[in-house]
This record gives C-alpha cells, sequence and structure tokens, in this order.
C-alpha cells in the first residue's frame, strides 16, 4: 500500500480524541488506509454489518482498540450511541475511526452528537509528493483516485465518467440533493466549463432553468461530495476595488477532464482549458499537501478591478505567500514583475510563480517553482516542516 500523508495526522488526532472521521469523496483510500490502522471494520451499508452493529453495539464498544466503521451517514442511530458510549469513558481515546464524505447529514450529526469528541481529517485523492515528481504527468491527465489512474494504466477516462454517473445517479441524492440526475449532470458539464472562472449563479441557473438560490443549493452538496472547490476572494483593506465572487474548480483533474472530454496528454495540451486545468491542479496539490500535515493554509484568491490578480494567496503562520500559476516552460520576467506588483498590494512576504521549469528559484523569498519545489518550499514555512 502507498504510504498517505494523512496517516501521519490521523494517528496524532486518535491520540487525542476518543474519535476521529477520515472524511473525503468516493474512492479516495479511506477504506483501505483505516484497514491498515485496525481489522475491527464494520461498514454501516451492509446489512450483515449494521445488524451485529445495532445487536452487538455494547461488546463492540468496550472493546480494547480502534473500531472503524465505515459509511457512517447511513446510519444516523450510529451518533447517539457512540455519544454514549465516549461520555462513559472519556479519558480513552483512540476508540472509534468513523469514514464518509461530508455530506450534510454526516456533518450534523457530528456538530450535534459528538462535538468535541471527534476530529476531523481529510483523505484526498494521490498527492503529488505521494507518488513522487515523476508521476506529475499522469497524475494531473488521470486524476488522483487511485483506481482511476494515479497508479497504473487504466480505463480512464472511462472510469471517471462512471464515477460521475453513480454520484449523480445514486449517491448525491442518498445524501439529500433534490435534483434530478439529468440536472445535476448537466451542472457537472457546465462546471467543468467555467472550471476557474468567477463563479456567477444567475448565469448558470438561468442555463439550468433554476434560481441562482437553487444552483448554489445544490453546489453545497457538490463541495461537500468533495467534487468542486470554492475558492474565496481576498477580502482586506485596500484602495482597489476587489472581486467579490469566488472562483469554483473541479477537485480532481481526472474528473475534470472526463466532463470535458479530453483522453490524452496531447488532447489536454491542445485544449483551450489546459492553462485552467493546470491552475486547479496546483492549487489542490498545495492545499492538499497543506492540509495532509494539519496545516491550515487560509487560501483564497486576489483580483482588483484594474487588472492586479494573485492566483492563491496563502496565510502560512503569519507569513503571506503569493503564487501565480502559469502552464509554461519557465517564468518570464513579466510573469515574475506582474507577481511583483500584487503581491506588493498585500505586502507578501514569499512571492512565487509555480510553472514546469527545470530550474527552481534557489532564493528563499520569491522567484520560479516547478510544483515539486513549491510543495517543500511551502512547508518549510511551517512549524511541521522545519
Amino acid at each position: 500500500m502507498k504510504r498517505r500523508l494523512a496517516t501521519a495526522m490521523l494517528r496524532a488526532r486518535l491520540a487525542r480524541f476518543p474519535a476521529a472521521a477520515l472524511l473525503g469523496p468516493r474512492q479516495s483510500g479511506k477504506t483501505t488506509l483505516a484497514r491498515s490502522l485496525s481489522r475491527r471494520y464494520y461498514d454501516a451499508e451492509q446489512p450483515a454489518d449494521r445488524v451485529r452493529l445495532d445487536l452487538d453495539w455494547e461488546a463492540i464498544a468496550s472493546e480494547r482498540g480502534l473500531v472503524v466503521i465505515d459509511e457512517a451517514q447511513s446510519w444516523p442511530e450510529l451518533f447517539p450511541r457512540l455519544r454514549a458510549a465516549i461520555d462513559a469513558d472519556r479519558r480513552r481515546n483512540g476508540r472509534f475511526l468513523l469514514l464518509g464524505s461530508v455530506s450534510p447529514g454526516l456533518m450534523r450529526e457530528v456538530s450535534e452528537s459528538l462535538a468535541g469528541r471527534l476530529a476531523r481529517v481529510e483523505l484526498t485523492p494521490f498527492l503529488l509528493p505521494e507518488l513522487g515528481a515523476g508521476a506529475l504527468a499522469r497524475l494531473w491527465l488521470n486524476g488522483g483516485f487511485p483506481d482511476g489512474g494515479a497508479l497504473r494504466a487504466s480505463r480512464f477516462p472511462a472510469w471517471q465518467r462512471d464515477y460521475l454517473a453513480l454520484m449523480a445517479q445514486r449517491d448525491l441524492p442518498a445524501w439529500g440533493l433534490p435534483a434530478r440526475p439529468q440536472v445535476t449532470d448537466r451542472l457537472l458539464h457546465m462546471l467543468a466549463v467555467v472550471h476557474g472562472q468567477l463563479w456567477n449563479a444567475t448565469a448558470v441557473g438561468q442555463s439550468l432553468g433554476l434560481s441562482y438560490h437553487t444552483v448554489n443549493g445544490y453546489l453545497d452538496y457538490l463541495e461537500g461530495a468533495y467534487l468542486i472547490r470554492r475558492l474565496p476572494p481576498w477580502s482586506g483593506s485596500l484602495r482597489k476595488r476587489l472581486t467579490r465572487s469566488p472562483k469554483v474548480y473541479l477537485r480532481d483533474t481526472g474528473l475534470l477532464h472526463a466532463l470535458l472530454r479530453i483522453g490524452s496528454r496531447t488532447e489536454l495540451l491542445r485544449h483551450p482549458a489546459a492553462g485552467a486545468s493546470w491552475e486547479g491542479f496546483v492549487i489542490e496539490q498545495l492545499l492538499g499537501t497543506l492540509a495532509a500535515a494539519g496545516i491550515d493554509a487560509g487560501a483564497h484568491f486576489l483580483r482588483t478591478s484594474d487588472g492586479y490578480e494573485i492566483d492563491l494567496l496563502l496565510a502560512l503562520e503569519g507569513v503571506t505567500v503569493a503564487i501565480e500559476i502559469k502552464l509554461s516552460a519557465d517564468a518570464t520576467p513579466q510573469d515574475l514583475a506582474r507577481l511583483e506588483r500584487a503581491a506588493d498590494l498585500v505586502s507578501a512576504e514569499h512571492r512565487y510563480v509555480v510553472c514546469q521549469t527545470a530550474r527552481p528559484a534557489a532564493a528563499a523569498t520569491r522567484g520560479a517553482l516547478d510544483l515539486a519545489s513549491a510543495i517543500k518550499r511551502l512547508k518549510s514555512l511551517t512549524r511541521s516542516g522545519q
């Protein structure tokens, strides 16, 4: 099994809390990781496991060691039982590991029943540091899902299309999304077209025959399923007019490329969306790696009405980092100068252009970096990376 960066964070959380929730998209490897930590595994969606959990709960809850419960959101009765078991012995940590998505039902139960008793850890699809820099081209094209081509040749993009169809037809409706599968499918295709752009719920809603309130509500479910990321705009105090709408990205580029009918690296590099795809890929790799180390990056983007822009603005333990993302072999002097002007607006201490350079900058605070070097540079700015 490939070592996952989130494993260390999960172990640390279990050492400090009675329970933890390992959250992430379907098929991201949560079950594989959990089973590497404990043999006591139950799937709440399986009738036999559900019956055993129901009838033998007292014995299961009193066992020493970690108990893993998959698809926890499918059994709401579990949460008051967990609370009672934890409260009966608050000194014991590392007792329960719940697996699931951030469906509204699961998050509501966690907030209401297990507040202060459970830690959350996110498991993304595979990240570049987990596979090595040599996997970059495959990871960008195919995405990070273990069975979707991140590890080996696969059915890409057919696997990704099947995954999206299952989400639209089964999983999202089961989690409460009121949209018909055909509407969800159309919405996903529209999100692929506007990937990396400012979110305009009114325009998208008009295309679907829905109100902007309804479209924003649907987007909440897609975000909860880890399908999309809403990157908020920076809203600090400047003398310039700032963009107030978020940007929206498909979080996995394999899913994005399947929706755009991109099936090879050649097709990707020729596609008009190649630059936006690379931008979203870099953002997910940087934020996913930091999150796996338990680092809150405070991620935003910045855009002003007169053309100043920063693709990714991070706040890392008091240090502001401005990042421009370019699909190019290196950063031009114009790229670096444009970033300098924008970064001056927010007094960013570190300023990097992330591209595909073969000569990453040696300077500690600014310059062009390839993605692998950018990940290392950002981690070095935090206590956990020093």
